[in-house]
């Protein structure tokens, strides 16, 4: 499994929110590029950055600051939020991200998707963002009747490279993530799943690492800015 520290922007610096709430935002670092290079020192593959502004504006917010990251540490990000069209897809891969998170429009316009997928292979992943089970659009300002496994199940062979997984109730709140649902999702798709929301401690890490699903990482934030997880033993706790 592959550890991703997340970095989310909120006005050019790096932010936790509390269950997706923008007015419950705690500052970790005013440079998000000082904060990913810490994460690379400390030895981690992959990055990932949420555009929070650009979740609620549907468009790019902080592109300098994912900019900024990108040409500093040269690591593997994936990026999710305001991205919803095929020229800002296209923009953010040239500028040297790994992978593009496609929410919103992975409910509002799933042509955009397979079409994405087919462009760039390896390269699109669909992030799941749920609320008791159904999926949450729009910087999770909407909750929709639409269930989050039969969704992920849409996208099975439509070359998707990963689906990002957020149990939005456990996002931020430091209570553990919802081990049972996130593995039920893995287990009722072929694609990889990477587990978003709660991730607060190694025994989480180890719980999500042993339940048997097909996960492919883990996604944790405040738990590293707050030292409850310490990453180098994390990622040799994945590792194992």
């Amino acid at each position: 499994m592959i550890l991703y520290p997340a970095i989310d922007l909120k006005d050019g610096k790096a932010v936790r929110l509390l269950r997706g709430d923008m007015d419950k935002a705690t500052v970790f670092n005013d440079d998000p590029a000082a904060q990913a290079l810490e994460f690379v020192a400390k030895g981690c593959e992959w990055l990932h950055l949420v555009d929070l502004n650009g979740a609620f504006a549907g468009q790019p917010v902080n592109g300098a600051a994912v900019e900024a990251i990108l040409s500093q540490t040269g690591t593997p990000a994936q990026l999710g939020g305001g991205i919803r069209d095929m020229a800002t897809i296209e923009t953010w891969l040239s500028k040297g991200l790994a992978r593009v998170i496609l929410g919103t429009v992975a409910v509002e316009n799933p042509a955009l998707v397979r079409e994405a997928a087919a462009a760039f292979p390896g390269q699109i992943a669909v992030g799941i963002d749920a609320r008791d089970g159904k999926v949450a659009t729009k910087g999770w300002a909407e909750t929709t009747d639409v269930d989050a496994t039969d969704l992920a199940r849409s996208y099975e062979d439509e070359g998707v490279a990963a689906i990002v997984y957020t149990d939005i109730n456990r996002d931020g709140a430091m209570q553990g993530p919802n081990v049972e649902a996130t593995a039920a999702l893995a287990r009722a798709v072929q694609i990889p799943v990477i587990a978003s929301g709660g991730v607060s401690s190694i025994r989480d890490l180890r719980a999500l690492r042993d339940c048997g699903a097909n996960l492919n990482g883990a996604i944790s934030g405040r738990a590293l800015y707050d030292g409850a997880i310490d990453l180098k033993e994390a990622l040799q706790v994945l590792r194992t």
